[in-house]
């Protein structure tokens, strides 16, 4: 018998006894035939890691692993044993000597390539002091990278607990199998939960550990410390396999979704109480002292000519958004667990489609990328913004003059070592179009996000609608089934009498695929194409459903109790939902009002102060160096000794794009923190707020801006013709 016979005969041998054991199993266990294996799941784990692994963690992977291979060095033991347990908590495959290697080798690279670029391009100590500052700041995070990543995963994954715990107890009521239990809610949960659910199932079948409870006790010891609830949960639901009493062991799996939402309650409770102190401190840090700070500045840079428009575009576009950011960062790592909503385009790759523009010609649909649009609109305001920087540079003698204000406002320098050289600009003209700037950013930045965002949103709106009324619709499913309806026509009950609702047009949905189409009523809920479950992407409609579907194989009556037991738990996590909500009310409003008014109107006023200022500085000093010229000197009473203390200052163009890309930074930060405050780990709904306010915000910055300047500008002017003749 040749090799390939061989191959192929085992082959067959291999599919025949699996076939006997499915039929063994089926006639030892019936009604389970159709039930996954934990180990199905858990065998893909490598390929599931890598798939839903975020892109950047993959690239930390790498630039770690690269700088132990260039040189190692080897943390303390304590430091290692810290770094380890959030390496692991995260999946990631790398070291503690990894990170230690790379948290020398980069910020010495940085330092290195700084001070270079320092002495060579800028002659400036200042960028010295920057770099090196900057080297100091990199070796800190990339020591504490672990840690914050641990954070972030933990939070992440916090907010999916309740739902984690809903789809166990759920599963559960009806199949009191633990290992089946973990794998359903694995299978409906996105990452990063399902990732440790699943590292879970892994760490059983390669035999680290010999069964699913040991292996889940050893992975709870990393939560205990963060969410004691969440473990003791999952105890109330393992005690319920050892209860004989089926009433004793319902009872164990109801309280333990009480207790996580209990406690879910109670800690948010605390964190919204605590949480005005902080975000205070962050509004007047970030936003208030930074932006005021700005009137005194164009006062402190006319008479300190060593200070020019970089260093605050440093400081202000830089230093200080990167630490709002990290001060935001800390307030949301202590939110407690809660519900945080999913972006539905992960789940269903399909809907990726509807992240473009889709642009109706007739019957033809075009889909065109938002980063197109962005990019587009972006380089036009960009290209308006420069045009005084352009026009100068191609006309330099250009310049227009209305009601006394310029229009570039170029003049000479008032640096005696410079005295030849041409400064600017100065004019209002020039500040007015570079509003365009910061304009631009705000449009495109918002615009794309939006256009990806706007229409996920919409189908996760419609989904959640569903999912509010979803409750009372499978108590009605479950009454018609256990008044002995079949579940095929109960369906059609249910869409008759929820006639006008989105659970009505669920239901309407399977009863037509199954009168209609053919259907069975699994096949009429999770088909791919024309199943129910497309129009309503839920993953806890879906649970629902597959509940339905599994408890069905056991009578009507068990459908009719795991239905209404379903029912009773989606409206308990609803009203804590709600009652959440409440808590963090005010808060959210506040940030939201910081948002959208207070922060873009404060940053207007400044600008057009400053401009006022700005030019009623510079016409004295034109005067002055006019009356000194002209021998004036000694009849002012030696006041044009002054002349040696004024500078150039700084162009109100160069000031307003610092203010204007500042306003765009913290906007979007504060976006971000609030959506965090509010949803936990949303990335869908945070797209959709930043592309909703940051526009806006953007827009009233402008207009603001443009009124005060012009107004203050009209009347400083007139001021100054009047008493200086100017």
């Amino acid at each position: 018998m040749s090799e390939k016979q061989q191959s192929i005969n085992d082959k067959e041998m291999e599919e025949l006894l699996k076939r006997y054991k499915g039929k063994l199993k089926s006639e030892l266990n019936p009604g389970q035939e159709d039930e996954k294996e934990p180990n199905l799941a858990s065998r893909q784990y490598a390929e599931f890691k890598r798939e839903n692994m975020p892109v950047q963690l993959s690239f930390l992977e790498n630039a770690f692993n690269f700088a132990e291979r260039v040189f190692r060095i080897t943390p303390e033991k304590k430091t290692e044993q810290e770094m380890q347990e959030n390496i692991a908590i995260c999946h990631l495959n790398m070291t503690p000597a990894g990170v230690m290697s790379a948290s020398i080798l980069y910020p010495a690279i940085i330092a290195v390539l700084g001070i270079f670029v320092s002495f060579i391009v800028f002659s400036s100590l200042f960028f010295v002091i920057f770099f090196l500052a900057v080297a100091v700041t990199a070796m800190i995070i990339m020591q504490k990278m672990p840690e914050i990543l641990a954070n972030n995963w933990r939070m992440r994954a916090s907010n999916q607990m309740v739902l984690c715990i809903f789809y166990v107890v759920t599963y559960m009521r009806h199949t009191s199998n633990l290992e089946l239990a973990v794998n359903f809610a694995a299978e409906h949960l996105s990452a990063p939960l399902s990732i440790d659910l699943r590292k879970v199932f892994w760490n059983v079948e390669t035999g680290k550990y010999p069964s699913i409870k040991e292996s889940l006790d050893e992975y709870f010891e990393s939560w205990r410390k963060w969410n004691m609830e969440f473990v003791e949960a999952f105890h109330l639901i393992e005690s319920s396999l050892y209860e004989t009493s089926e009433d004793r062991r319902l009872s164990l799996l109801d309280r333990s979704l009480s207790l996580i939402l209990d406690e879910t309650y109670e800690k948010m409770l605390h964190y919204a109480h605590n949480l005005q102190s902080p975000i205070t401190m962050l509004h007047m840090l970030g936003v208030i002292l930074p932006i005021l700070g700005l009137v005194i500045l164009p006062l402190v840079v006319t008479f300190m000519p060593e200070v020019k428009w970089y260093h605050l575009a440093l400081l202000y576009n830089i230093i200080l958004p990167i630490a709002v950011y990290y001060l935001g960062r800390n307030i949301l790592s202590r939110r407690p667990t809660g519900y945080g909503d999913v972006d539905i385009s992960v789940q269903n790759p399909k809907l990726k489609y509807y992240e473009n523009l889709i642009v109706k010609v007739g019957s033809v649909e075009y889909s065109i990328s938002p980063l197109f649009v962005s990019v587009l609109l972006f380089s036009a305001c960009f290209l308006i913004g420069i045009s005084p920087l352009l026009i100068h540079a191609f006309a330099p003698n250009f310049d227009i003059s209305i009601g006394g204000l310029e229009f570039l406002g170029y003049r000479q320098s008032m640096d005696p070592k410079t005295p030849d050289a041409i400064v600017g600009p100065y004019g209002i003209g020039a500040l007015i179009l570079s509003m365009f700037i910061p304009l631009g950013m705000g449009l495109a930045l918002g615009l794309y996000l939006y256009i990806k965002s706007k229409n996920m949103v919409k189908i996760r709106e419609n989904a959640k609608k569903l999912e509010d009324e979803f409750a009372s619709a499978l108590f009605q499913l479950g009454n018609r089934v256990g008044d002995g309806l079949p579940i095929e026509i109960a369906c059609g009950k249910v869409a008759d009498i929820m006639k006008g609702t989105a659970s009505g047009s669920f239901f309407e949905l399977v009863s037509i695929n199954i009168r209609k189409l053919g259907m069975g009523i699994s096949q009429a809920i999770f088909d791919k194409r024309a199943g129910a479950l497309t129009r309503f992407p839920s993953n806890m409609i879906e649970s629902s459903m597959k509940v339905l579907i599994e408890s069905a194989k056991k009578g009507p009556l068990v459908v009719s109790q795991s239905l209404m037991n379903v029912s009773e738990y989606i409206k308990q996590i609803h009203r804590v939902d709600e009652r959440l909500k409440d808590l963090l009310a005010d808060i959210i409003s506040s940030m939201k009002s910081q948002i959208s008014f207070l922060t873009p109107a404060i940053s207007g006023i400044v600008i057009g102060i400053t401009s006022m200022i700005t030019m009623i500085l510079g016409k004295l000093a034109i005067q002055m160096r006019q009356m000194q010229e002209s021998g004036g000197e000694t009849g002012l009473g030696g006041i044009g000794g002054m002349m040696g203390l004024i500078s150039d200052g700084i162009p109100p163009y160069y000031f307003q794009l610092i203010v204007g890309i500042y306003l765009v930074e913290i906007t979007y930060i504060l976006i971000v923190i609030s959506n965090g405050i509010e949803n936990g780990a949303d990335s869908l709904g945070e797209k959709y707020s930043i592309g909703k306010e940051l526009p806006k915000s953007v827009i009233l910055y402008v207009a603001i801006s443009l009124v005060v300047t012009l107004l203050f500008n009209l009347v400083a002017s007139k001021i100054m013709l009047t008493t200086l003749g100017a």
